[in-house]
């Protein structure tokens, strides 16, 4: 059988769609298989070889010759021998099937089964190529809001993404049509078998490749972030250092005039953000985190894990933050107990002891 349309169509399914020839040839001897089964009652084993400088395709049919049959694509010794005398056990009966062979309904239903196997081929193409994007930003088209949850076409593909109601940044609103980054967390099967990627606007991960996109800096591992923690909406913390002491962790995430900060900060909505810079000095780095209020003393508790950080008066509820934020996420990015006090409750022998 010749056929330079169906070269010229198996060329397009490879560039296009990224299936591979052996995987169609698969699907094809599938369907085929399945439409003689439908025109002749009996299974027979095929295979499809294919001569693309002759544009020339050839199909066969064959069993293995044996004693007892036991399966469809046997063939008894008996019956190979009214086809040929010469025939043994072992040997193969093969025939070439012509196209004249097949009624319009048997290549009908070996039309279906192919495309039915491509379809699941590029379903999988699709789904290994998200798998690869895992704890990647990418974007997607809102498509519906059902019960707070956002369900998203990945652009690009056919998958659907879903956002739950706790990955979603407070405060944003979502409409149809909407396009908008994403941080993929994971893809998976649903019940109905569809696969669905889960995705955030939330989590940690997002603001992480946010900063990478932006800053050179950490793309290039010259900047590494130790820590992020964040209430999503409202506050991030994130602790930064760089094994060169002559690299600024602090000022290359925030960039000149603030610029690349300020590009976080506009996908975020306005969500603020402190760069911490990172110390292994655990009082220096308690006083950091407790940013933007400025620290005066830090008594540390090693033992416990705690430690009691002295601000001015004045700047005790900007340490502790709106409903004891601040002091919260400072304590999630220390991983270290803070209890925040105003200068003027320490005792005397408290007042020598920052003194020395």
């Amino acid at each position: 059988m010749i056929n330079k349309d169906f070269f010229l169509a198996l060329d397009a399914l490879e560039k296009e769609k990224k299936i591979e020839q052996q995987q169609f040839i698969e699907a094809l001897q599938t369907g085929i298989e399945v439409a003689y089964r439908k025109e002749n009652g009996i299974t027979k084993a095929v295979t499809v070889t294919l001569n693309p400088q002759r544009s020339e395709i050839k199909i066969y049919a064959y069993q293995t010759v044996v004693e007892e049959v036991t399966e469809e694509k046997q063939i008894s010794l008996e019956d190979a021998k009214k086809i040929k005398n010469s025939y043994k056990v072992g040997d193969i009966v093969k025939e070439e099937i012509s196209p004249k062979l097949f009624s319009r309904i048997a290549a009908q239903t070996a039309k279906q089964v192919i495309i039915q196997r491509n379809n699941e081929i590029q379903k999988e193409l699709i789904k290994d190529e998200m798998n690869n994007k895992e704890g990647e930003i990418v974007k997607g088209i809102v498509r519906r809001v059902e019960n707070d949850t956002v369900y998203l076409e990945m652009a690009g593909t056919q998958l659907e993404g879903v956002m739950l109601p706790s990955e979603q940044i407070r405060g944003e609103r979502y409409n149809v049509n909407d396009v908008i980054n994403v941080y993929v967390k994971s893809v998976r099967t649903n019940q109905r078998g569809a696969t669905q990627v889960m995705v955030s606007r939330a989590s940690n991960g997002f603001v992480k490749k946010l900063f990478e996109m932006e800053v050179p800096e950490i793309k290039a591992n010259l900047v590494n972030i130790k820590r992020i923690v964040r209430e999503a909406g409202y506050r991030t913390k994130m602790a930064v250092y760089a094994e060169d002491s002559s690299i600024d962790a602090v000022g290359s995430c925030i960039g000149q005039k603030g610029m690349r900060i300020n590009s976080v900060v506009q996908e975020l909505n306005g969500e603020k953000i402190d760069i911490i810079g990172y110390s292994q000095d655990m009082g220096e780095y308690i006083s950091r985190a407790l940013s933007p209020a400025k620290v005066i003393a830090v008594m540390l508790n090693p033992e416990e894990k705690s430690a009691k950080a002295i601000v001015e008066d004045d700047k005790l509820s900007l340490a502790i933050g709106k409903s004891g934020q601040n002091v919260r996420l400072a304590a999630k990015l220390t991983e270290w107990k803070i209890d925040v006090k105003p200068f003027s409750s320490l005792a005397g022998s408290d007042i020598n002891n920052i003194g020395e």
